[in-house]
């Protein structure tokens, strides 16, 4: 063999172990490099799947592909990489941001996990534009005190009166609003656009409420702004609310939470009762959040549920809790204001008792009667559960509901 032709294998093989096309596409994520990978990029969107899930068969190429074209996109080192999870291989990963289904996709931004998974359309353009989203600036810069006086009134703010974008402060005020920016807006000021708001050298942060529901004044943050981890911890309790509203855009993500829904339908055109409703959950119900989710609903929207139960847009507001098997009615929207009560209609869930009074008509504790000739009812089934992650889509790990 002459020694061109030896040249020329030896270049082959040179080539062939600096490029294979199997490790093109996402990158492999395993339990020893997972901390690595997360902590070195500032955006990780990650493809949980297991090898025998059709769906995640289905998924994998169109992934990989939409890696490579954010791989040619010239984001800056560290910017953002797509990675890839194999559940059978590397369990204790999937135990860890509790995989329950697959293919999952989850965000990871500044190493923590975004709240909401990605549920948008499977395809190449898709991944490559919810990435290019997610590099936006997340902070909307204000150049006067107007310009705050017409905030959108139907969402949640966080405001920040800076003196300079250089400050430390507002680089760790950037990153909180990275991470949560699809639960508030986030805005700030610098220098003559704030410097009427706080102290020269001292910026300061606020949230203001949704207006539409709340005439609370604006609540200023009192921790330290250098503390990623404190600041993070004060927005995201303010800008995910004990009460929440349920659309057809989060209502997959809010059932497959898995807690039973006590719902407030109203009518848009009067809001005051989610005012009302809040009011009550806020001072007696917060001990049951991590039973219960508490909603509200836009009854022209969700007009179906009150069919359901035999209702209609004209009788809103009413109250009704969906256990994603059967949906009560709370027997009397008016009694919402008695203190104790929707307290109390809680635990009659949580002991049957509903189900059984659905079936029997009213318990009484002085009197048990026995008769033969009672016709057994069923409560209305679940209509939220068919909002639930479909089996179309996903492969389910166990009955999620």
């Amino acid at each position: 063999m002459n020694t061109h032709k030896l040249l020329g294998i030896l270049i082959v093989l040179i080539c062939h172990t600096f490029y294979n096309p199997t490790d093109s596409g996402a990158v492999q994520i395993t339990q020893s490099n997972l901390d690595m990978v997360l902590a070195s990029n500032e955006i990780v969107f990650i493809n949980f799947y297991a090898d025998w899930c059709k769906f995640s068969n289905m998924l994998m190429p169109i992934f990989d592909d939409a890696a490579d074209e954010v791989s040619k996109a010239g984001y800056d080192p560290g910017q953002v990489v797509m990675g890839k999870v194999d559940c059978d291989k590397e369990p204790s990963v999937a135990t860890r941001f509790h995989i329950t289904k697959y293919p999952t996709l989850k965000l990871f931004r500044n190493g923590l996990p975004a709240k909401k998974e990605y549920r948008g359309q499977r395809s190449v353009e898709a991944f490559a534009e919810f990435i290019k989203k997610q590099l936006t600036d997340s902070v909307v810069t204000f150049s006067s005190l107007k310009e705050l006086h017409s905030l959108a009134e139907d969402k949640r703010h966080i405001i920040g009166y800076m003196d300079r974008r250089d400050q430390k402060e507002y680089e760790v005020l950037r990153k909180v609003a990275a991470t949560l920016k699809d639960e508030c807006i986030f805005h700030a000021g610098f220098g003559d656009a704030s410097q009427q708001m706080h102290p020269p050298g001292q910026p300061i942060v606020v949230f203001r409420t949704d207006r539409k529901t709340s005439a609370d004044p604006d609540e200023t943050y009192t921790g330290s702004l250098l503390d990623f981890d404190q600041l993070h911890s004060w927005v995201q309790k303010k800008c995910i609310p004990l009460v929440r509203e349920i659309t057809f855009e989060n209502a997959e993500e809010l059932t497959e939470e898995g807690l039973p829904f006590l719902i407030l339908f109203y009518h848009p055109d009067h809001p005051e009762s989610i005012k009302k409703y809040k009011e009550v959950v806020s001072m007696e119900l917060e001990s049951e959040k991590q039973n219960v989710n508490f909603l509200t609903a836009d009854g022209v929207k969700f007009e179906h549920p009150l069919h359901h139960l035999g209702k209609s847009v004209a009788d809103l507001p009413l109250i009704a809790i969906d256990s994603f098997r059967h949906m009560y009615l709370f027997p009397d929207y008016k009694e919402m204001d008695k203190p104790g009560r929707l307290k109390e209609y809680l635990k009659d869930l949580y002991s049957g008792k509903l189900h059984r009074e659905f079936h029997y008509g009213p318990e009484s504790p002085q009197v048990i009667m026995v008769n033969n000739d009672v016709k057994v009812t069923t409560p209305p089934e679940s209509t939220f559960k068919k909002l639930a992650p479909s089996k179309n889509r996903y492969t389910l790990l166990r009955d999620e509901l």
